[in-house]
C-alpha cells in the first residue's frame, strides 16, 4: 500500500520578508548570546594595577560562571515599582527595583584557595549585590579558615600557606645617581608606575630620610635581581602601613558607615590577624570584642531586620545580640600588589552570592604605554590565570 504526504492547507499568510528573518536572527543570537554570558563564560578587562603582575593592565580574560554555578540575578528585568526615576537620565532608582531572592546553580567546583575570582564588591549598599561594580583578586582564606598574616607572609589556621601568583611589595630602591641605565634596567624588569606618562618610574626621594631613589613594586624576584646590581644602594620594603581604624574590622563598617570597633586591634597591610573567615551553619557568641567582625555578615549580607550597632555592640530590634548562626559562606580576598589594593583587609568578607566566576585565561593583552606596532603582548595571549 502506499501513502501520499498529506497536502498542506493553504493559508492567506505572506512569506516573511529578508529584513523579517533578518530580525528574528539577530533577535535570537541575542537571546542566545546573553544566555551563555549569564550562564557560562565572560569577558572582562583588567582595568588597575591590583593584581600585577599575575595580571596586567590592559588584560582580557574570560571568567567561567560554570565553575562555581551561575547565579540568577537579583534584579533581572529591572522593572521599577514605582515611576521615580533618577534625574535626567530617566533610570529607576536602586531602590524601586524589582528584587527577587536569588539561587545559583550547581557548579563544577566551589571556590578554593588562590583561585582567581570576579566577585561584586560587598560595600556598595546602595545598589543591589548583582548590580555591584565588578572585582577581581585572589581568594586567600575560605570559609572556616583563620586568616593571619606575620611580616608579610600569610598564615591559614597556623600553617603557611601557599599563595599562587606573582604578589607584589612596594619598596624604595635608593640609588646613588638615577639615569638612563636604572631607567632602562626598571622597564626590562617590567616594573611599571602607570601615573608616569611612559609607565617608567620616575626618580624622586624617600620622605622618611630624604634619599633619592626610586618607589617601585615588583615581586620578589625582581626585588632579587635589583639587591644584586652595583648601582643599588638598598632596597627596602616602603609600604604596608596605614593609619589607625583604616582596616577591617577596626573599620567595621568600610564606606557605609563609621561603625568601628569597640576592640581595636591596629592591624597592618603585612601585620593582619588572626582573623577567623565564617562558615554556614557556624554558630557565633557575639561579645564586644569580635562582634564588629559578624557585623555586616548580620546586617547586610543576610538580609536580617531590625539589625543596628549601637555602642560597639550587635542589636536587633533594640536587644542587644548574643549569638548568631551564619547562613551563607564567606572568602577573604586580597589582590597580589598588595600595597596597592583595596581589598579584604579594608571592607572585609566576600558573600558566597556575591561570587560571579573563576578567571580561566587571558585571551588578549594590550600595553597602554606601547606603540601601535608592539600594542599587543603577544606571549599573554592564552595565558593561563593562576
Amino acid at each position: 500500500m502506499r501513502f501520499s504526504r498529506p497536502q498542506r492547507p493553504a493559508t492567506d499568510a505572506p512569506p516573511k520578508s529578508n529584513s523579517r528573518e533578518w530580525a528574528n536572527s539577530l533577535l535570537f543570537a541575542v537571546v542566545v548570546a546573553s544566555f551563555i554570558r549569564w550562564s557560562a563564560v565572560e569577558a572582562y578587562v583588567i582595568p588597575s594595577e591590583s593584581m600585577e603582575h599575575s595580571l596586567l593592565v590592559g588584560d582580557y580574560l574570560f571568567v567561567s560562571k560554570l565553575h562555581y554555578g551561575p547565579i540568577t540575578p537579583q534584579t533581572p528585568l529591572q522593572v521599577p515599582l514605582t515611576h521615580q526615576t533618577l534625574p535626567v537620565v530617566g533610570w529607576p532608582s536602586y531602590s524601586d527595583l524589582v528584587q527577587l531572592p536569588t539561587y545559583r546553580f550547581p557548579g563544577f567546583s566551589s571556590v578554593q584557595r588562590n583561585d582567581v575570582v570576579v566577585f561584586h564588591v560587598p560595600h556598595e549598599q546602595q545598589r543591589p549585590a548583582d548590580l555591584r561594580t565588578y572585582l577581581i583578586k585572589r581568594c586567600i582564606a575560605v570559609a572556616g579558615d583563620t586568616l593571619e598574616i606575620r611580616q608579610g607572609q600569610v598564615f591559614l589556621s597556623g600553617r603557611p600557606g601557599a599563595i599562587g601568583g606573582q604578589p607584589q611589595t612596594t619598596y624604595f630602591m635608593r640609588v646613588a645617581h638615577p639615569n638612563d641605565e636604572v631607567r632602562q634596567a626598571l622597564h626590562d624588569q617590567h616594573v611599571v608606575d602607570y601615573t608616569q606618562p611612559d609607565g617608567v618610574p620616575a626618580a624622586g626621594t624617600n620622605p622618611e630620610t630624604g634619599e633619592t631613589g626610586y618607589l617601585i613594586s615588583c615581586p620578589a624576584s625582581v626585588a632579587a635581581y635589583f639587591r644584586r646590581q652595583p648601582y643599588v644602594q638598598a632596597l627596602t620594603v616602603a609600604g604596608g602601613i596605614m593609619p589607625a581604624n583604616t582596616l577591617f574590622p577596626d573599620a567595621a563598617d568600610f564606606h557605609v558607615s563609621a561603625a568601628q570597633s569597640a576592640a581595636p586591634r591596629g592591624w597592618q597591610l603585612d601585620n593582619y590577624g588572626p582573623l577567623p573567615v565564617p562558615r554556614k551553619g557556624q554558630t557565633i557568641r557575639l561579645t564586644p570584642a569580635n562582634a564588629a567582625i559578624y557585623y555586616k555578615v548580620i546586617a547586610q549580607y543576610e538580609h536580617n531586620l531590625g539589625v543596628t550597632w549601637q555602642n560597639g555592640q550587635i542589636y536587633q530590634h533594640g536587644r542587644p545580640l548574643a549569638q548568631y548562626t551564619i547562613k551563607q559562606d564567606y572568602y577573604f580576598m586580597m589582590g597580589d600588589n598588595r600595597h596597592n589594593s583595596e581589598d579584604s583587609r579594608f571592607w572585609g568578607f566576600v558573600p558566597a552570592d556575591h561570587v560571579v566566576g573563576k578567571a580561566l585565561f587571558v585571551w588578549l593583552s594590550l600595553d597602554p604605554y606601547a606603540d601601535l606596532l608592539h600594542k599587543v603582548r603577544w606571549e599573554r595571549l592564552f595565558q593561563p590565570v593562576g
